[in-house]
């Protein structure tokens, strides 16, 4: 039986790495019927909508989607198209795996890095409630709920059972900020007694950051509030190569947005040049949350191979190869 999934290209090299995956996903011989629409500029310019009511049309029914990157403007414009996507299908778990790829050199190449990230998905500083109070002074409300905070302490939990983990960092800021960063420990603290088997523990934000850098290896899984979670998933995809190459899925009850996490570049769309990876490993986790796990760990597996061939690799990870050619190299592995 076919799978229905909504294919949203986007902005930038969007839709060069978007054009790539499919080619990919199709070729691993699982059925998909892609419904392709537009959000961001392209759909701005079509319909005068950065993020047209056919989107959610098409996801109400997939309940399923592939995107491409979408661009954000800086310090005004329009809000994140991920961020009302997020908040319109009640996507609330942000997963973003981090792990090291054959043959890439990062400062921790000789780690087996494999971390996993959970970050709360639709409220704290992210809530975007936000006003003047006098001019020159701008107020940012920072909203943290116990029903937020124990739904996604739980996905974290639950997916560290089911995968064999042995340990859950909550990041936090309680030292200060004790009734918002509080309450995300104690929700943290009464599901973490619920999994006796996995080991918990909590630290600062700061020193988190810091740990990451110098002993990245020490982390297992990481379960934090929405701000957080932003600049430490950035920070630990860091460690294995960059945001092109890390995979993303945005979770909910009902709907899963799997994304690439990078940004459009604008600079090299429409050259070819284009970097696939991180699409492609985003939709390993798509055929897995659809039930497709020999294709998805097929798929998975070709893109280890010809990272560890080193012969078909993009500019930004030290290759020559085209977009084209790397999607090629990944097809003929399949």
């Amino acid at each position: 039986m076919a799978h229905q999934v909504t294919l949203i290209a986007g902005d930038g090299i969007g839709p060069e790495v978007a054009e790539a995956t499919a080619r990919a996903v199709n070729a691993t011989g699982v059925q998909i019927e892609w419904e392709r629409v537009d959000a961001g500029s392209t759909a701005l310019e079509e319909t005068g909508q950065l993020l047209p009511d056919d989107v959610f049309a098409s996801l109400e029914i997939t309940r399923v989607g592939l995107k491409g990157p979408t661009a954000t403007p800086i310090g005004g414009g329009h809000q994140s198209i991920n961020v009302a996507l997020r908040k319109k299908l009640g996507l609330y778990t942000n997963f973003r795996p981090v792990r090291m790829l054959p043959g890439l050199k990062t400062r921790f190449d000789d780690l087996p890095l494999d971390l996993a990230i959970f970050r709360e998905n639709t409220e704290d500083l992210y809530s975007g409630l936000e006003h003047e109070v006098v001019h020159g002074v701008v107020e940012s409300l920072k909203i943290i709920t116990e029903y937020a905070s124990l739904r996604i302490a739980r996905a974290a939990f639950a997916w560290a059972r089911r995968e064999g983990r042995k340990k859950v960092t909550a990041i936090h800021k309680a030292n200060i900020m004790k009734l918002s960063d509080g309450l995300f420990l104690t929700c943290c603290r009464q599901v973490a007694a619920e999994y006796p088997e996995i080991e918990y523990r909590e630290m600062i934000v700061d020193n988190a950051c810091m740990q990451l850098v110098m002993r990245p290896e020490t982390f297992d899984v990481l379960l934090l509030p929405n701000l957080y979670g932003d600049i430490i998933s950035d920070l630990a995809a860091g460690l294995v190569g960059g945001l092109g190459i890390v995979p993303g899925a945005n979770l909910g009850d009902h709907h899963a947005i799997f994304e690439a996490v990078h940004g459009t570049a604008p600079d090299i769309a429409g050259k070819g040049l284009a970097n696939p990876t991180a699409l492609m490993q985003s939709a390993v986790l798509m055929l897995a949350h659809l039930g497709e796990r020999e294709a998805a760990s097929r798929l998975h597996a070709a893109i280890y191979r010809v990272y560890a061939a080193g012969e078909r690799l993009t500019g930004d990870v030290g290759g020559k190869a085209s977009t084209r050619e790397f999607t090629d190299a990944v097809i003929a592995c399949l």
